[in-house]
């Protein structure tokens, strides 16, 4: 992948692979964060296509090589191919956590100590839960977290993260409280489309 067709990934762009994978749908979505929206971006399935991943991981990298990090920390399941892909982009080892009893942590052999600056990648920002999550993780193992990064951040600025936060692509699409959701009011049934469930 060249650096030029990785320069050119704005916005627009990355919607735009959005849309050829056929990744932006539109329903009535119960998303990870537990709120009720009417569209949900299936960043798996732009993902899956390893031209794709490449492309979107370089350009995050490049934006994130500032903050020198030397790993990439992703919350599973969402954020592990665009964190790879990130890591690749940077030269620098990319690990997971995942969950056991509830609750992020490293599992399979992987570490972090004090010596290394982590930047937390995800594939969608919502509200920042997990991010939030994943970087505690980093911070419970001594490491110090530099800065965090995502394919698409739908927060509308309002993840809260205390580290730098680059997204290729914002975009606002209204969330509901589950007592207080149009589409469920009007009975349409809710779909738990992301990896947890």
């Amino acid at each position: 992948m060249s650096e030029s067709v990785t320069a050119n990934l704005n916005r627009e762009a990355v919607l735009q692979l959005f849309r050829e994978s056929g990744a932006l749908l539109e329903g009535h979505f119960r998303l990870s964060s537990g709120l009720h929206s009417a569209g949900y971006l299936q960043c798996a399935l732009v993902l899956q296509h390893p031209r794709h991943a490449e492309s979107l991981g370089r350009a995050l990298a490049a934006r994130l090589r500032p903050l020198a990090p030397t790993v990439v920390l992703s919350p599973a399941i969402g954020g592990l191919i665009i964190g790879h892909e990130v890591g690749r982009g940077l030269g620098v080892r990319a690990i997971f956590a995942e969950r056991q009893d509830g609750a992020l942590t490293l599992r399979r052999g992987f570490s972090l100590d004090p010596a290394d600056r982590v930047v937390v990648i995800e594939d969608v920002v919502t509200t920042g839960g997990s991010t939030k999550e994943t970087m505690a993780v980093a911070r419970r193992a001594g490491a110090t977290v530099v800065g965090a990064g995502a394919v698409i951040d739908r927060s509308g600025g309002a993840s809260g993260l205390d580290v730098p936060f680059h997204a290729l692509a914002s975009i606002v699409v209204a969330t509901h409280q589950p007592d207080a959701c149009p589409m469920c009011r009007a009975g349409q049934p809710v779909v738990k489309p992301g990896s947890r469930g």
